[in-house]
């Protein structure tokens, strides 16, 4: 039986072609790095991208990765499929295969694969990293600091915050747990949720970070863009009073 392990890196994304580019890059110099025994491959669903999302993916990721298209409008479905579509192509035993996610806005660190397969290697079957923010060109001169003030993090590196955008899971744990569900926003919470209910063997850590955008308008409704974008409300409130 084969016992290497194969990690696939899953990427919604909507009307993504501007900041894609940076996201792929990142991915592709992680995957990089990873040891020479270690399979990988990159899933990119495109969900409902009027843009060139799609083709920008393609060229980018030519026989390291595949591009998906699908007319959802729903963060969880296209997670979902990413994940299946990599799962479906999984020969091996999945207690090996590692499902690592990210948003098309992000920028993940070299080491961001190592780092998550060297916690696996020693049980962890899932993992909730952080994130920081790239910019705050788009708020009030405030909100960098509001962001960063209720961006809590205890000394042991645990936190409430979990992204969709920096989570890793092993396969198999990621179906006993049922899945991503079709959920338009907080399908990251649920899913940490569900998880957490059938194992103890879950990691928050604060070291493995990915960087997102600070854009003010996401994809999701009551995303992360629209969490950080309400900093600004605060901040108008504040003055007004």
């Amino acid at each position: 039986m084969d016992g290497s392990w194969h990690v696939a890196v899953l990427i919604p994304a909507r009307d993504e072609e501007k900041l894609l580019p940076r996201c792929l890059r990142s991915v592709l110099i992680a995957v990089g790095l990873l040891p020479d025994h270690v399979r990988s491959n990159i899933v990119v669903v495109s969900d409902s991208s009027s843009d060139r999302t799609g083709q920008v993916a393609t060229a980018l990721l030519g026989s390291r990765g595949c591009v998906v298209s699908v007319q959802a409008r729903n963060v969880g479905s296209a997670r979902r499929l990413a994940a299946g579509y990599a799962l479906g192509r999984r020969q091996g035993p999945l207690g090996r295969a590692w499902l690592a996610n990210t948003d098309a806005d992000c920028i993940v660190p070299s080491s961001w694969l190592c780092d998550q397969l060297k916690l696996a290697d020693e049980g962890v079957e899932a993992i909730a990293g952080t994130v920081s923010v790239d910019g705050f060109e788009e708020h009030d001169p405030e909100v960098a600091e509001r962001f960063r003030a209720s961006y809590i993090i205890g000394s042991d590196g645990t936190r409430p915050h979990i992204h969709g955008a920096n989570l890793g899971v092993r396969a198999d744990a990621y179906l006993r747990a049922g899945g991503w569900s079709d959920l338009v926003t907080a399908e990251d919470h649920d899913l940490w949720g569900r998880l957490s209910r059938h194992s103890n063997r879950m990691a928050s850590i604060a070291s493995i970070q990915v960087t997102t955008s600070g854009r003010r308008m996401g994809r999701a409704p009551h995303g992360f863009a629209g969490a950080l974008a309400a900093h600004n409300a605060r901040s108008k409130v504040k003055m007004s009073a």
